[in-house]
């Protein structure tokens, strides 16, 4: 593995990170969910598509080159919401749509999730089907050119604002896993009704809420792979979702280390600046480390996905380290900023509550600690 950056690497995560600190200034932490106009934004940013072929207007990077880049994004934006937001959209929708998608399909929905003109669902949680979902009650029946689709998600993220919805069925109730489709359903669709968006602890400018499909008709050349594939294809976003999504949480502790050690480096207490308090500096240099134990094994999980290895184990290792990291390092910053982190317009307890659920999307800490076991041969 090679720790050098080419020159043209440097300059694109540069030119983000200063392009991303333009358009969403330092400090913004807003309550709603995002506009059209930021998501178009990041669409000519080239973010909604950097991983995708650049003949649907993608950027056609490898997982580490989009890692970095939504590094960037997640340093730059302090609206952690709108960079998980982007990040569903790309990992856990458009990707199955460009690996497992027909020709008409990619050509049909991608240029529009690049540029930003669409926006994309990721439907699979359901009220019994969180961490397990090896049986899902959403079911999709073979009739006449398609199926029709009945049931409902119950956590949809960027649902209620989502133009397509990708989402996975029970096609065959008898055969397990192998039962499992995944389906491309526009969400104007006859049929699919969008519930009001959550009143969530965090990330609050990421829309989440309940799809409903009620004899919903999706035609046959909205499967993705073919019938029965949708646990492998699931599988295969997710693990660009727990490498490349993290990513952004890993800008955000890189943030939370500047941000903190320039708030200890300026504050004074007792005639001494914060930074000469031991207990102080330690936390801030714990908080370093767990960026750089998350960085490094966000690299490695991503380089290995580049030269088509399985990568289960870093990928878990990945996930652990940068959704605890950010929890532990953003309670870090509120603690260091005293009052004032406690406070809603400094921002710093925006940052808690954005971590937090970094834990249980995705598969839970707990469900990663499960996978490196397997991995480990426990």
């Amino acid at each position: 593995m090679d720790f050098g950056w080419t020159a043209d690497q440097e300059g694109r995560h540069r030119e983000t990170l200063e392009a991303v600190r333009r358009a969403f200034p330092t400090g913004r932490v807003p309550q709603e969910p995002f506009s059209r106009m930021d998501w178009m934004t990041l669409g000519r940013l080239g973010l909604l598509g950097a991983c995708l072929p650049d003949k649907y207007g993608g950027l056609g990077l490898g997982a580490l080159d989009t890692a970095r880049l939504y590094e960037a994004l997640g340093e730059g934006c302090s609206d952690t919401g709108l960079v998980f937001a982007a990040s569903a959209h790309l990992f856990a929708c458009a990707v199955p749509v460009a690996e497992f998608g027909s020709d008409d399909l990619k050509f049909r929905w991608l240029p529009g999730i690049c540029s930003g003109e669409l926006i994309a669902g990721n439907a699979m949680t359901e009220t019994d089907a969180g961490s397990d979902v090896s049986k899902l009650l959403l079911t999709a029946t073979p009739v006449d050119g398609g199926y029709l689709v009945n049931g409902e998600k119950s956590f949809v993220s960027n649902g209620p604002a989502a133009d397509l919805f990708v989402t996975y069925a029970t096609t065959d109730p008898e055969a397990g896993h192998l039962g499992q489709t995944a389906l491309v359903v526009p969400a104007a669709t006859a049929g699919v009704r969008v519930g009001e968006p959550f009143d969530k602890m965090g990330l609050r400018s990421t829309p989440a809420g309940a799809v409903t499909f009620t004899d919903c008709f999706v035609p046959a050349d909205h499967v993705l792979g073919v019938p029965g594939m949708g646990a492998t294809i699931f599988q295969h976003s997710m693990g660009w979702e727990r490498a490349c999504l993290f990513a952004g949480y890993v800008g955000m502790m890189a943030r939370l280390v500047e941000r903190t050690a320039e708030h200890a480096r300026t504050r004074r207490q007792f005639g001494r600046r914060l930074a000469d308090f031991q207990a102080v500096s330690h936390r801030i240099v714990d908080m370093a480390m767990r960026l750089e134990t998350a960085r490094l094994l966000l690299y490695r999980a991503c380089w290995e996905m580049d030269q088509g290895r399985p990568a289960r184990l870093p990928v878990a290792l990945s996930k652990l380290a940068a959704s605890e990291g950010a929890v532990a390092s953003a309670l870090d910053a509120v603690r260091i900023f005293g009052g004032r982190g406690f406070l809603v317009d400094a921002g710093v307890e925006a940052e808690l509550r954005n971590a937090v659920p970094s834990v249980l999307f995705s598969g839970t800490s707990e469900i990663q600690k499960e996978l490196v076991a397997k991995e480990l041969g426990l």
